[in-house]
């Protein structure tokens, strides 16, 4: 079969298809069909062995994937040969066949494309438990999302909108404020050419922040989350992990939690199972629908994961197999 194989740490504008044996689907395991693989921010980082996760070489990144059920693993229940899922697998969905763990893969309706199911898993997975489970949004509560443009960000601001909050969302730039207002936010913010934070007080304050940056936007998030507020935090993509000071913590009596989207696999299964059951039907309520940037051929990784790199991009890229 074909795949992106990393056989040693490179940059990703070096990724080439090869050809490699299939995967066999050992007991417990499910292999994967794979029509389309969306790309995330860690898989510039995976193949460069700056990532949490280093995997045993030869591997192939990518960690969300959609496809049908190609074969099924001893012990396996709940699956056929042919549903049509989408998986979260960590790593190896840059190939035409992926294993994957049965509590991380979920049934797609026949109305949802595949390539619009691959960029759902981990950002609309971590938005909704983000918002819904860890933030307890109510409705009529204000939600500020940050790198709103991002996948993360677009997820969060149509699934807050969906359980009925208001939304301000921070950006850079009059295109992606653009795009942050067409996802339904009600308020846009260029956290670039103006003081956000004091725009965020006079709109009221925010009562959840999704918070996917850290550094100086984390610590402005605690200057305008409102008494009793909840900050969830989902990433670091400035790059800056932040100190919490935690006087603000208890003067304003907010919490501070966070979402790992990944490890729910094995903590949170029936968690996770009821997360996506509840996202397929916003999805066909037309209520949720991802922003999908640009779509290349598995052959054009390394161009995608350039683009990503260098925050060209808004909302997915997605690569169709």
């Amino acid at each position: 079969m074909k795949a992106i194989v990393v056989n040693e740490f490179m940059s990703h504008s070096d990724l080439v298809v090869s050809e490699i044996e299939a995967p066999k689907a050992a007991p417990g395991q499910l292999v994967i069909d794979v029509k389309a693989v969306g790309c995330n921010w860690f898989d510039t980082l995976i193949v460069k062995g700056r990532y949490q996760v280093k995997p045993d070489f030869p591997f192939s990144p990518g960690g969300e994937v959609a496809g049908t059920i190609a074969e099924i693993g001893e012990g396996v229940e709940g699956f056929a040969i042919g549903d049509r899922v989408m998986a979260y697998v960590e790593y190896g969905g840059f190939a035409e066949r992926a294993t994957a763990r049965p509590a991380g893969t979920f049934p797609i309706p026949d109305a949802v494309p595949f390539e619009e199911a691959a960029a759902m898993p981990i950002v609309y997975g971590t938005s909704y438990v983000a918002l819904a489970s860890r933030g307890r949004v109510r409705e009529g509560e204000t939600v500020l999302v940050t790198a709103a443009a991002g996948g993360v960000g677009l997820a969060s601001i149509q699934i807050a909108k969906a359980l009925g909050a208001r939304v301000i969302a921070l950006a850079g730039g009059a295109q992606k404020l653009d795009i942050v207002r067409e996802a339904g936010a009600d308020v846009a913010l260029d956290y670039r050419e103006e003081d956000w934070v004091a725009r965020v007080n006079e709109e009221g304050g925010a009562d959840v922040v999704i918070e996917n940056v850290g550094g100086d936007i984390f610590d402005g998030c605690t200057r305008c989350i409102n008494w009793g507020g909840r900050i969830v935090i989902v990433g670091f993509s400035g790059g800056e992990i932040p100190l919490v000071k935690a006087n603000r913590i208890m003067l304003k009596h907010i919490a501070l939690v966070g979402v790992h989207f990944g490890p729910m696999v094995g903590n949170a299964p029936e968690e996770l199972a009821a997360c996506f059951r509840e996202l397929m039907q916003l999805h066909a309520d037309g209520r949720v629908k991802p922003v999908i940037w640009k779509q290349y051929p598995l052959e054009k990784a390394a161009e995608a994961l350039d683009a990503l790199a260098a925050r060209k991009t808004f909302g997915k890229i997605v690569l169709t197999v």
